[in-house]
């Protein structure tokens, strides 16, 4: 009798488990992913790291032999406001002295930005930033332009030493004399204005823009491929974009 009645308690049970409804059974909460909450201060020091190695990529790629020669975005090109003594040159009969000065010209910006990375990173360090966030939400390039911005004319005044020591290595001005001397003497029978434009002036101002370039080109990409944020702080920073 005993065995009986435990075997009906058995099988009550066991009927009311079928109809135990789970549909109101608490669920775990879904996970979010959180990014880390950025300061101001983590923000500006990421954007001048970011600086910090663009610069250093983009003085080793330029500084080496053709770095500016054989780069179409930042080769030196024959001094605009002396295209019409290359004109004449050629026509004369000097275009190897003409193809030898543009080549002397880039090797002049090539040596002269070997000498560039101290100064940069002296400028970068001395960056006064207030709204980090602008800048790194500000799109491709803005930490670049604002370093552009802000210490073009303080890197001009101290890059031109290096460049008169550049040109003055590589002998530019060995290049240069022929092609003007040759342009200011039939220029001078015809009662024209004689040119000599400041060549050291001319490669300063073109190897800082073309470095400014090479820059960019690191900034945004650490912006746009993870992989290029050689940092925890860049993957922190602009992992938060």
């Amino acid at each position: 009798m005993k065995n009986l009645y435990f075997l009906i308690l058995i099988s009550v049970a066991l009927s009311a488990c079928d109809v135990i409804d789970l549909s109101n059974l608490p669920t775990s909460a879904p996970t979010t992913v959180t990014k880390p909450q950025l300061t101001n201060d983590e923000v500006i020091q990421g954007l001048k790291e970011a600086l910090n190695v663009g610069i250093k990529n983009a003085i080793d790629s330029s500084s080496i032999v053709d770095g500016f020669l054989k780069n179409k975005d930042i080769r030196l090109p024959f001094p605009p406001d002396a295209i019409k003594v290359k004109d004449k040159a050629i026509a004369l009969g000097m275009q190897n002295q003409v193809d030898k000065f543009e080549t002397t010209l880039n090797k002049a910006a090539e040596e002269a930005v070997k000498e560039a990375l101290p100064i940069f990173k002296e400028a970068i360090l001395g960056m006064s930033i207030q709204d980090g966030f602008s800048i790194l939400k500000g799109g491709d390039g803005a930490a670049t332009k604002f370093l552009k911005d802000n210490t073009t004319a303080n890197l001009k005044t101290a890059f031109l030493p290096k460049v008169k020591a550049a040109t003055s290595k590589v002998q530019l001005t060995n290049y240069w004399n022929p092609i003007i001397t040759k342009y200011n003497t039939v220029t001078a029978l015809s009662g024209g204005e004689k040119i000599n434009p400041d060549l050291d002036a001319y490669v300063t101002e073109l190897a800082i823009q073309g470095l400014f370039k090479m820059v960019e080109k690191e900034e945004n990409k650490i912006r746009k491929d993870p992989v290029a944020r050689v940092t925890d702080l860049l993957s922190k920073v602009f992992g938060s974009l």
